[in-house]
C-alpha cells in the first residue's frame, strides 16, 4: 500500500494551492491537509482527508506522522515576515520549533523526504542585491530570516548527517489570485489587484522604486512539486535553492494594470517596518543552479500574471 503526503500549513497562501494539486497528482485520499487557527479553505477540507495540528507540539507531529502513515512531508507552515516581528515567541515556537519538531519526528518516524521552502528573506542587507547568486553572505536581520537561514543549515545537515532527503527552494514573493493577502512585505502585489478592481485605486506601503523577486503561484507550486519529484542523484544542493520568477518594482507593477485599466490610480503611504524588510532582500535572484540541477524554469513574466490576475480575480470579485 503507498504511503501518504502531510502538507503542514494547508490554510496559508502556498498550501491552499499546493493540497490540491497533489491530491490531483498522487490520489485525494493520498494528501492530507494540515491546519491549525486558519480554517481550512472549502477546497481543501472537503477535497480529502485534513487534520488540526500544531507543529509547535512535538507530540502532535509524532502522532500525525504515525497515525496517518506518512512518508512524505511538504512543510508550510510559519509566522511571515512582518507578523513574525509582532510576535517574536510566536514565530519562534512556529519557525523554529515546528521545523525542528518535524525534521527530528520524520527521522523517528521513518518518514522518506521532507521538502521545506526557504525564502529571499534568508538574505540580508550585506548580500549582493541583483542577481543574488545562490551561494553569498547571508545576514538577514529579520526573525523570519533568521529561522529560514536555521532551517536551510539544518536541512543540509540531516540530508548529509542522517540520511533524511530535505530538499528546500528559497522563494521570492508570491503572487495568487485565490489567497487573501495578509501582512507579509510582499503582499501588495496582491492587494493591489484587490484595489485596482474593487475601489480602482491603492495606498502601497513599499516606495515605488522598490525591486523585488516574485513569482505567480502556478510557477510557484511547479517549482515545489519538480525539486521534490527531482532525481536524487543529480542534486548536489539540498534545501537552499535560488527560483526566480520576475522582479519588479510598485510603479512597474502599476503601470502594467494601468495598460489594461488606464483609470487605476495609486499613491504611497510608506510602512517602515515593511520597507525596512523589503530593503534588506535581493532586487533579482540567480538561479542558475536550480536550472542546471533539476531544470527549473518558470513560465509566467509580468504581463502574463498581469492577465491572469485580472481574469481570475475578476470572476472571483463578481
Amino acid at each position: 500500500m503507498k504511503k501518504n503526503i502531510l502538507v503542514t500549513g494547508a490554510a496559508g497562501q502556498i498550501g491552499t494551492e499546493l493540497v490540491p494539486a497533489l491530491r490531483e497528482r498522487y490520489g485525494d485520499e493520498r494528501v492530507i491537509a494540515a491546519g491549525h487557527r486558519t480554517p481550512l479553505p472549502d477546497e481543501v477540507r472537503d477535497g480529502g482527508p485534513h487534520i488540526t495540528l500544531d507543529v509547535a507540539n512535538q507530540a502532535d507531529v509524532v502522532a500525525a506522522i504515525r497515525d496517518h502513515d506518512i512518508e512524505v512531508i511538504y512543510h508550510l507552515a510559519s509566522i511571515l515576515s512582518a507578523l513574525a516581528e509582532a510576535n517574536r515567541q510566536n514565530a519562534h515556537a512556529v519557525n523554529v520549533n515546528g521545523l525542528y519538531h518535524v525534521l527530528e519526528a520524520a527521522v523517528a518516524g521513518d518518514v522518506r523526504q521532507v521538502n521545506v521552502p526557504s525564502s529571499i528573506a534568508a538574505f540580508g542587507p550585506d548580500t549582493p542585491p541583483v542577481n543574488t547568486p545562490n551561494e553569498t553572505l547571508q545576514r538577514p536581520n529579520t526573525l523570519y530570516g533568521i529561522a529560514k537561514v536555521l532551517g536551510e543549515l539544518w536541512g543540509n545537515y540531516y540530508a548529509t548527517k542522517l540520511g533524511l532527503d530535505v530538499r528546500g527552494l528559497r522563494l521570492p514573493g508570491i503572487i495568487s489570485w485565490k489567497t487573501e493577502p495578509t501582512a507579509g512585505t510582499t503582499d501588495y502585489a496582491v492587494a493591489i489587484f484587490y484595489g485596482a478592481l474593487r475601489e480602482g485605486r491603492y495606498t502601497c506601503y513599499l516606495r515605488p522604486d522598490t525591486s523585488l523577486p516574485m513569482m505567480y503561484m502556478p510557477d510557484c507550486i511547479n517549482a515545489i512539486i519538480g525539486l521534490a519529484e527531482a532525481d536524487m542523484a543529480k542534486l548536489k544542493h539540498h534545501a537552499d535553492f535560488n527560483v526566480a520568477g520576475v522582479s519588479f518594482t510598485p510603479s512597474e507593477l502599476t503601470a502594467a494594470i494601468q495598460r489594461r485599466m488606464p483609470d487605476f490610480e495609486i499613491d504611497y503611504d510608506i510602512d517602515p517596518l515593511r520597507q525596512g524588510i523589503a530593503d534588506s532582500w535581493p532586487d533579482s535572484l540567480d538561479d542558475s543552479v536550480a536550472r542546471a540541477e533539476w531544470g527549473w524554469r518558470p513560465t509566467y513574466d509580468l504581463d502574463a500574471m498581469v492577465d491572469d490576475m485580472l481574469a481570475n480575480l475578476s470572476i472571483k470579485l463578481r
